[in-house]
């Protein structure tokens, strides 16, 4: 099976299966996928797309970023699900070389954490119903607040923290690209130094510090964003191998 899937106009596109879990099982394939913006599909990109025949869209965008950079095409007939689950906005000036990359971006995902809980529950039940499945999770990157919700459905499916933070750090793979683009379209502006990085440090701090807030990634869904631990057994069930 092909984790990385291959777009003219995406660069950051993959499956999110195959991970073994902790119990002996697997995440099954061609359930779950991460993506860049899927408003960029256009041209040839279009009927790839259409052969994997997604069924869900779960856009984690605000709705003026959908507004200027555009969703998935509606022609495509998804469900469509516009879930912005980041509440504080970026301040990059809060950035320093003594900081470091991987601890800002940890403090950005443990703000997603506590700002978007009700979005992310609705996230995580849409991913357990296999009757929407195939879905796809994305937002401008799928590095960022995709990053933060692809955890959290495979921690709660018995990934273990190795996997997951390597399955983040595979944005990697497009950070050139990422950098690449932007220039083109601001070449005069200033990039603050980690556009487009995923340090696997930042989904460690991250996942590490979530459970010594609250106990584990498991209590911290279904004690602070809510979601029945039903729920939990349903995307086990529809996500792993028997």
């Amino acid at each position: 099976m092909l984790r990385h899937i291959e777009f003219a106009n995406l660069c950051n596109f993959r499956d999110v299966g195959g991970y073994a879990t902790t119990d002996g099982r697997a995440v099954r394939w061609r359930r779950v996928y991460r993506a860049d913006s899927l408003g960029l599909l256009d041209g040839d990109d279009l009927p790839a797309f259409r052969a994997l025949r997604v069924r869900t869209i779960i856009d984690l965008r605000h709705p003026f970023e959908i507004e200027r950079w555009g969703r998935v095409p509606e022609s495509e007939g998804q469900l469509y699900h516009n879930l912005p689950i980041e509440g504080r906005r970026w301040n990059v000036s809060a950035f320093s070389e003594e900081l470091g990359v991987a601890r800002y971006l940890a403090d950005r995902y443990l703000e997603v954490s506590e700002d978007g809980v009700a979005n992310l529950r609705t996230a995580l039940e849409t991913i357990a119903d296999p009757r929407n499945a195939p879905v796809v999770i994305h937002c401008a990157a799928g590095k960022d607040r995709t990053g933060v919700l692809i955890a959290l459905v495979l921690s709660l499916a018995g990934v273990s923290e190795d996997d997951v933070v390597a399955d983040y750090a595979l944005t990697g793979l497009a950070t050139e690209r990422f950098i690449g683009d932007w220039l083109k379209r601001h070449p005069d502006a200033d990039m603050w130094p980690g556009f487009g990085l995923a340090p696997a440090e930042a989904m460690r701090l991250f996942l590490t510090e979530l459970a010594a807030r609250h106990g584990s990634v498991e209590r911290y869904v279904t004690r602070a964003v809510g979601l029945p631990p039903a729920a939990i057994d349903d995307l086990r069930r529809h996500l792993l191998t028997d």
